[in-house]
């Protein structure tokens, strides 16, 4: 999709290095027809194979809407033209197809889309994810157990040995949502349950209209309280239930915490820390009363720019809480004892950084980015990158395993669960996840992924994976 208008010293460079020699008044004529008054142009791409990331070698869809009906549009790659000029229909869109070379580097390429009359141009992105190949699954004991459509997190409990799966489906109002207790070991329901109703939500007409339900997202477990700290994002909110039978202990009120993302929970502090997306703060909880115990406020770095909370990282040994921006490319540390921010760290080379965790025994830090299809991997005391890793389309979480000490990514693009070790190297490719959602360890070894990928009931799985000894 387009990101920013093209900088005016692109455009005179594309444009002064097609003009023939002639005088400056006429080079100046050339160079600055009469601009569009309006220009709301945007050209997004996607893979010709439905549902799979652009890949080198790859055909490409180019699609247009909010041009002018019969407008030209031209598509370059610096001063090559990338198709042929395309015309746009009566309602001011257009598609077009070509096919990228073999060789193409994996990145974010900006394209500029010209319009010559009027003239007009601006820069859309093209994102070419890297092609891993499946490998390593034999060095893994992977079980899968069937689930429910639209999994988003789990989260083990080592009291019950159990994991608790949270699942919702669709966009507002949600009607199907449920929150489910697995065996750890054999995968196996033991429990389900569909949350309550919410209120009305406001209509675009302005009306009261339904609130669906208080569907569920992220899941944290509080061994402590026999309880289970769930997110509530459509209702910006979280809830608490009780591990054993799944009812309901506490329903905080709609607004408690910004499009709800994560929650992790301090056992040993007695404290839950919930991430509000698109907002620059973490809420504390006091998991005993419960009830909101704080805020904690994060400041972006970056003159101008807004922290926005995404996913969490706890580690309670060394009393750090780890946040990653999702609109900044940053990593916010947390003394969890005092719930101070202690620094907040750039993350170089991530973009639509989502997913963090870390490795207790070294402090470093581990950030899956969606939208650069990498893990980077940070010093957690000076912030220096270790690594950069590509590993598949659409990083979108990552989990480190302290026993085998390697870190596990869901890559929901790709499909896959691809495995790194402390250093970045990439060990295995796990493939045939579709839509990999989430992964979770118990901190005994084993890891839990879900996958959400869509009404086949075999795509919407939970993922056992152990590293063979």
């Amino acid at each position: 999709m387009i990101r920013t208008p093209l900088a005016t010293a692109a455009v005179l460079a594309l444009l002064g290095a097609a003009l023939p020699a002639s005088s400056a008044l006429t080079q100046s004529a050339l160079i600055f027809p009469a601009p569009a008054k309006t220009f709301e142009g945007r050209v997004s791409f996607a893979s010709a194979t439905q549902g799979q990331p652009i890949l080198p070698g790859a055909e490409v869809v180019a699609t247009g809407q909010g041009f002018a009906p019969g407008q030209t549009v031209q598509l370059l790659h610096g001063t090559t033209s990338v198709l042929e000029d395309v015309t746009a229909d009566a309602e001011g869109g257009f598609e077009a197809r070509f096919r990228l070379p073999a060789d193409a580097a994996v990145g974010v390429h900006p394209l500029i889309v010209v319009s010559p009359v009027p003239y007009a141009a601006v820069v859309a992105e093209l994102k070419v994810s890297p092609a891993i190949p499946a490998s390593g699954e034999d060095r893994y004991d992977i079980l899968r157990g069937a689930a429910t459509r639209g999994l988003y997190q789990s989260a083990y409990s080592a009291k019950n040995d159990a994991i608790f799966v949270a699942s919702a489906v669709g966009r507002p109002p949600v009607r199907q949502s449920e929150l489910l207790r697995m065996d750890a070991d054999t995968l196996e329901i033991e429990a389900r349950m569909t949350p309550a109703a919410a209120p009305a939500r406001v209509g675009r007409d302005g009306a009261p209209a339904d609130g669906g339900l208080y569907a569920v997202y992220g899941v944290g477990v509080d061994d402590v309280h026999d309880t289970v700290w769930v997110t509530q994002s459509r209702q910006n909110t979280v809830a608490v239930y009780r591990q054993s039978d799944l009812s309901l202990v506490r329903q905080f009120d709609p607004g408690t915490v910004n499009h709800a993302r994560d929650v992790v929970v301090d056992q040993a502090l007695n404290k839950a820390y919930a991430s509000a997306t698109f907002e620059p703060e973490v809420v504390v909880f006091d998991t005993a009363r419960p009830e909101v115990a704080r805020r904690i406020a994060i400041a972006s770095t970056l003159r101008g720019e807004r922290f926005s909370a995404a996913s969490l990282s706890l580690n309670a040994a060394a009393h750090r809480l780890y946040v990653v921006s999702n609109s900044t490319n940053e990593v916010a540390v947390i003394d969890t004892r005092t719930d101070a921010l202690l620094k907040v760290l750039p993350v170089p080379g991530a973009r639509s950084a989502i997913g963090v965790s870390h490795d207790p025994q070294t402090g470093r830090i581990f950030v899956a980015a969606q939208g650069s299809d990498n893990v980077v991997i940070l010093d957690g005391e000076t912030g220096a990158v270790v690594a950069d890793t590509p590993v598949g389309a659409g990083a979108l979480n990552v989990v480190f395993d302290p026993v085998s000490r390697q870190a596990f990514v869901a890559n929901r693009g790709s499909s896959s669960i691809a495995v790194i070790d402390a250093d970045g190297r990439l060990l295995a490719n796990l493939d045939g996840a579709p839509q990999a959602n989430h992964v979770a360890t118990d901190g005994q070894g084993v890891i839990y992924a879900v996958t959400k990928g869509g009404d086949q009931d075999d795509a919407n799985t939970v993922w056992r994976i152990q590293p063979k000894r």
